[in-house]
């Protein structure tokens, strides 16, 4: 963090002030926003991360993103969903201030969706990245690794 590069305490709880699925983690010190989705990365997953990624962009100045796809139990979206997906995220995002979006997979199948996902959105505000470890992640992304384990639960959003 700026101001306290020694700082090496435990990372801030992670609240749940926003739209989005249950176990979304907002992180406001490291404005950052993170999920773990779970089951089967299909086409309709994969439109339930676009949605949810709209409604935090109506509800907050841009954050970065993290996505972890250790929990899904395998990859069943069509190639030509994720271009649809992109193209329709391209035109969803113009114009607004650049984001970092950072898609996590140690899985070979799951890691190569992000990398295509990530080519797609070059020449976009949107900066995706793939990545296969925690700690690069955490480097481009400028937050703790600690944070993108994403071990601690939601604090209600009440």
């Amino acid at each position: 963090m700026p101001g306290n590069p020694t700082d090496d305490s435990e990372p801030l709880p992670a609240s749940r002030i926003m739209p989005g699925p249950a176990d979304l983690l907002h992180y406001p010190a490291h404005n950052l926003v993170a999920w773990q989705p779970q089951g089967v990365l299909d086409d309709q997953l994969l439109d339930e991360i676009g949605e949810w990624l709209c409604d935090i962009e109506k509800a907050s100045a841009p954050l970065k993103r993290f996505v972890d796809f250790s929990r899904l139990a395998s990859v069943a979206v069509r190639t030509n969903h994720v271009f649809a997906f992109a193209r329709k995220r391209a035109e969803q995002f113009a114009g607004i201030t650049p984001v970092k979006s950072a898609l996590f997979s140690e899985d070979w199948v799951g890691f190569g969706i992000a990398r295509l996902y990530e080519s797609l959105m070059k020449e976009t505000p949107i900066d995706a990245r793939a990545f296969r470890d925690h700690a690069t992640a955490a480097v481009w992304l400028d937050v703790p690794a600690e944070i993108l384990k994403l071990e601690d639960k939601p604090a209600p959003s009440h």
